[in-house]
C-alpha cells in the first residue's frame, strides 16, 4: 500500500498511457486513409502532426471527432507528465 501512495503519479501516468495505442491508431488510420495495421509502426509524423494541429480534412466528421478526442487525451497526458516531472 505504501508503494501505491508514494508512486501514485507514476501509476496514474502509466494507466493513462495504456489507451494511447488505440487513440493513435484510430487517428493515424483516418489521416493516412488506410486500414492497414502497419501504419501503427511506421515512423511517418509530418502529415500526422499537420492533422493534429490543423484541419486537413474539414468535411470529414469522423476525422474531426477523432482529432479532438486525441487532442484531449494528449493534453491530459502532457499535464500528468509535467506534474510527475515537477513532483519528482
Amino acid at each position: 500500500m505504501e508503494f501505491l501512495i508514494q508512486n501514485y503519479l507514476f501509476i496514474l501516468l502509466f494507466l493513462w498511457g495504456i489507451p494511447s495505442t488505440y487513440f493513435r491508431s484510430n487517428f493515424r488510420k483516418i489521416v493516412y486513409q488506410t486500414d492497414d495495421w502497419k501504419i501503427n509502426i511506421k515512423p511517418v509524423f509530418i502529415k500526422e502532426l499537420k492533422a493534429l494541429f490543423f484541419n486537413i480534412y474539414p468535411d470529414n466528421k469522423n476525422y474531426l471527432k477523432q482529432r479532438n478526442i486525441y487532442r484531449f487525451y494528449l493534453i491530459i497526458y502532457i499535464i500528468l507528465l509535467l506534474v510527475y516531472m515537477i513532483d519528482y
